[in-house]
């Protein structure tokens, strides 16, 4: 008969939902043979992969970011509090126990509830009670209540790790694109120091009648443009020291004097292909895909309200009018309490909250979804991006090169008497050039490759599933 009434009283779920399917790594056309987690075995692989760029002072400025960044401890912050939320949930089927005592005095009503001798007189009352309650999991719904705490828990620690990636990116890119400036500075300086010879040079004839005015102005036009660009690259120089520092929780111009090479910095070799271990190891898709767990989690549990709820009180204790009598033998009294819960008038709300689960972990999957197609995109278009830029380098050297036999040739003409000082001049201007464009290329081959590095997962190593919580 309890069996007959306890099915009774459980509730209709309503019809089978159908979630949305998550994408796999056949349908994004990643190879299940190439791996991506050691990029030929550099630092790139590992979790401190900017190391493999080879600069010290680089490896400081990230190490300094990480210590004290103060978006990265918010980001911790909201692990512990999910940590913490979860370790909450362990101890719902715990066995609990309180212990409770109080002492009243106080004066009964002459017409009041109570009869004399309470009524009109003053009393003094007590209590001392121990009491313990259970409630059993039998259809498991705080075990799935648990694991959907621990699902976001893990989607957390990999948020915080995908935040630490990213601000070590932030902070390597940043110190590329300001060596970048500082190269194109030395050019400039050098683009102004041609200007200067060429207005020199063109005095010269000027005053010697072999060239006009004309030549004259068109020379001295040169040196305010040449002077403007200077004043530009260390206005952007000066801007870029300053969102270094802010990145590494530093005051503003604490770097003022930062001066990083790009002859310093090494480039390490990429994978040419992406392997299917890119979803494990990008920590932002991990979190993703722990919550589609937690949500899942959540849908076991929203089911289980449909159930009967079964809950175990059990108290023992002592209580007395007069505390003189609160210790005695006759003051005691204890008690069990067996309480069942039957949703039978509930189903409406039951299902619609079971509704509204459903509806989370299809967000949670389309979010999933979403991750892993940004993440594809990313690391597909950086190794596009580095294999292009590898062949425009390979082109540009070649250039450089060419534009460096011709200044060599027109300079040792000069010397010789065979050739004129504008000739030289006018040769170093297609040098100058050809080196302004080896500056971007490998400033834009080591920017590419930083971010090839970090939408690989920068070297992360999963360990989110390791995340145990216990109340014991």
């Amino acid at each position: 008969m309890a069996l007959a009434l306890t099915l009774a009283g459980c509730a209709s779920q309503g019809p089978a939902h159908a979630p949305l399917a998550q994408l796999a790594a056949a349908d994004l056309g990643l190879d299940d043979q190439a791996s991506n987690t050691a990029a030929d075995n550099t630092a790139f692989g590992s979790g401190q992969w900017w190391t493999g760029l080879g600069d010290a002072q680089l490896n400081q400025l990230v190490a300094q970011a990480l210590a004290g960044s103060p978006s990265l401890a918010a980001s911790n912050a909201r692990f512990d509090k999910a940590a913490a939320l979860a370790t909450a949930s362990s101890t719902a089927t715990d066995i609990r126990g309180t212990l409770s005592a109080d002492a009243t005095r106080e004066r009964y009503s002459a017409n009041g509830l109570f009869p004399p001798p309470l009524a009109g007189n003053i009393y003094n009352s007590g209590n001392l009670q121990a009491g313990l309650s259970w409630a059993p999991d039998f259809f498991g719904k705080h075990s799935a209540e648990l694991e959907s705490a621990l699902g976001q828990a893990r989607a957390a620690k990999a948020d915080s790790a995908a935040a630490a990636n990213q601000l070590a990116a932030q902070v390597a890119r940043s110190y590329v694109a300001l060596a970048r400036l500082i190269a194109q500075r030395d050019v400039a300086k050098r683009t102004l120091d041609q200007r200067q010879s060429l207005l020199s040079l063109s005095e010269q004839r000027t005053r010697a009648g072999l060239d006009s005015q004309v030549e004259l102005t068109q020379a001295q036009a040169g040196m305010p443009d040449a002077q403007t660009q200077i004043e530009m690259l260390n206005e952007q120089i000066t801007l870029a020291r300053r969102t270094i520092a802010v990145l590494c929780a530093q005051a503003p111009d604490a770097q003022n004097a930062l001066s990083p090479r790009l002859a310093g910095l090494r480039i390490q070799p990429v994978p040419q292909t992406l392997g299917a271990d890119l979803l494990g190891r990008r920590p932002d898709v991990v979190a993703a895909r722990w919550r589609v767990e937690s949500a899942t989690q959540g849908i076991e549990s929203a089911k289980a309200d449909f159930y009967p709820d079964v809950n175990l009180t059990a108290f023992v204790g002592l209580s007395a009018l007069g505390l003189d009598n609160l210790f005695k033998a006759s003051s005691r009294q204890m008690g069990v309490t067996p309480a069942l819960r039957l949703p039978i008038f509930d189903g409406k709300r039951l299902r619609a909250q079971l509704r509204g689960k459903q509806a989370d972990l299809d967000t949670a999957v389309a979010q999933y979804n979403g991750v892993v197609l940004d993440a594809v995109k990313q690391a597909g278009d950086a190794i596009a991006s580095v294999q292009s830029l590898q062949r425009q380098q390979t082109l540009q050297n070649e250039s450089l090169s060419k534009a460096e036999r011709a200044y060599d040739f027109a300079v040792q003409r000069y010397q010789a008497g065979l050739g004129t000082q504008i000739t030289v001049l006018n040769t170093e201007t297609q040098l100058i050039t050809q080196r302004r464009l080896a500056v971007d290329l490998q400033a834009r081959e080591l920017d590419t490759r930083i971010a090839l590095a970090s939408a690989l997962g920068g070297g992360w190593t999963d360990d989110t599933k390791a995340l145990q919580i216990s109340a014991h």
